[in-house]
């Protein structure tokens, strides 16, 4: 009886500090808008600014693909990232780490924008971008898995999934601040200016958001979850060893799972924005800012819909509501000759307001779906390596498959390369448990 009445006051009046939700939605959602927001400025830049600037002048077509190298190293970074910046959150602590992570990110993009020209100094401009670019794919593959589990550790138990789709609205709203820089600055500035400095306006101004973000993650307390975990030092020694060796399944399912999510955005932005303004009949033949206001106009429905799926998966559980959602996925991807494909400018802007806002219901219930799937002392490492391996199998790849699909067999091609991708998502959610009503942490 004593002990009982013990324990009832220890639990009232427990010590662990606790985040309000506005700093947990702020420092959760600030990480991911930083990540997209540099995805496109990078990716826009990559094609249209960086083989200018940072390569030998001579073969246009050699210095694209030099650039495009460029982007394509931070997917390699990022489970690098994943694995380095998951074991000092698994060990240290969910703080220290995204303070750590999002540093690394936010100074890597402001360095490129400050980086000289080939023309400056010779070989050592592709070679600082290419380090650059290192740095942030280092910094985001330890971004997403600490902002999700910043935002469900510190959530109430019915309602991870909503908190969890906090980061998630990060991903609209940095893309749709990175399409409108860009459609701003070619409203003030000529091409030359904006080849000679504009481009570089973007890349600096991320730094606005690093300090909103480094300010919000220095107030915060550390998560009361790990706080148990350090609390009674349960700590593994390395957890990337203990993820791989221990916890298999949940990382293979993981990564299966968000195939489908990354396959669609990456479909829905960089392959429909190069499609999309492509002469015909290679593609539409739509002007770039033209394509950009329609993105900027249906990247408002992925933002609805975000949240909606976090609140939907509370409610119905993440495992059947995902089920539904990618079903969905591959209902759509049967739409692309008569939606994309039509040429009309009112069926292509249905295709991204539907797309994107299938994006969103796919998205939100991931930052609660994967960090569940992994106990606490190695949650950090196995959410952010598990969702950053998909990037290299569902992202990386995407474009260049839609692209190469469709000059040779059409669009529907591009259609069924999503609907099976979404399968294997589909049998990954078959072979996952119900996580819905499962406690972070077991004392």
């Amino acid at each position: 009886m004593q002990a009982s009445i013990s324990e009832k006051i220890d639990k009232q009046y427990d010590p662990t500090p606790v985040n309000s939700r506005s700093k947990v939605v702020i420092a959760s959602l600030v990480g991911t808008a930083i990540e997209f927001f540099d995805f496109y400025i990078y990716a826009t830049a990559a094609v249209i600014v960086f083989p200018h600037i940072f390569f030998p002048q001579g073969d246009a077509t050699v210095a694209t693909l030099q650039s495009l190298a460029t982007f394509a190293i931070a997917f390699v970074a990022r489970p690098i990232g994943s694995a380095l910046f998951g074991h000092f959150g698994d060990r240290i602590g969910r703080k220290a780490t995204l303070v750590a992570s999002l540093l690394t990110m936010g100074i890597s993009t402001v360095v490129i924008g400050l980086l000289p020209s080939y023309e400056t100094i010779g070989v050592m401009a592709p070679l600082l971008l290419a380090l650059a670019r290192f740095g942030q794919g280092l910094g985001l593959g330890g971004e997403w898995g600490g902002a999700a589990l910043l935002a469900t550790e510190n959530a109430p138990a019915k309602k991870r999934a909503l908190y969890g789709s906090f980061p998630q609205l990060g991903a609209p709203i940095g893309f749709f601040f990175a399409n409108g820089t860009f459609l701003l600055l070619s409203w003030l500035l000529t091409d030359q200016q904006f080849m000679d400095w504009g481009w570089r306006v973007p890349f600096i101004l991320s730094a606005v958001l690093v300090l909103i973000g480094l300010y919000v993650r220095v107030s915060l307390h550390e998560s009361p979850v790990f706080a148990k975990v350090q609390k009674e030092k349960k700590q593994v020694r390395v957890p990337i060893v203990a993820l791989l060796s221990k916890h298999m399944t949940a990382t293979i399912l993981g990564t299966f799972i968000m195939l489908a999510t990354y396959t669609l955005f990456y479909i829905m932005t960089v392959y429909s924005m190069s499609y999309g303004t492509a002469a015909a009949p290679a593609g539409l033949g739509f002007s770039r800012n033209s394509f950009l206001w329609m993105l900027m106009v249906a990247v408002i429905g992925f933002g609805i819909t975000v949240p909606i799926a976090g609140i939907l998966a509370d409610r119905f559980g993440r495992r059947k509501t995902m089920i539904t959602i990618t079903l969905l996925i591959i209902v759509f991807s049967f739409m692309f000759p008569m939606l994309l494909g039509s040429g009309s400018q009112a069926l292509v802007m249905v295709f991204l307001l539907l797309g994107l806002s299938i994006m969103g219901l796919t998205f939100g219930p991931m930052g609660a779906l994967l960090p569940e799937l992994f106990p606490t002392e190695v949650r950090y490492t196995g959410a952010s390596f598990s969702y950053n391996l998909s990037s290299i199998l569902g992202a990386s790849v995407a474009p260049y498959i839609a692209t190469w699909l469709n000059t040779h067999y059409g669009l529907q091609a591009v259609g069924f390369y999503l609907a099976s991708m979404a399968v294997l998502t589909l049998i990954a959610l078959i072979a996952c448990k119900e996580t819905r009503n499962q406690t972070l942490y077991e004392a």
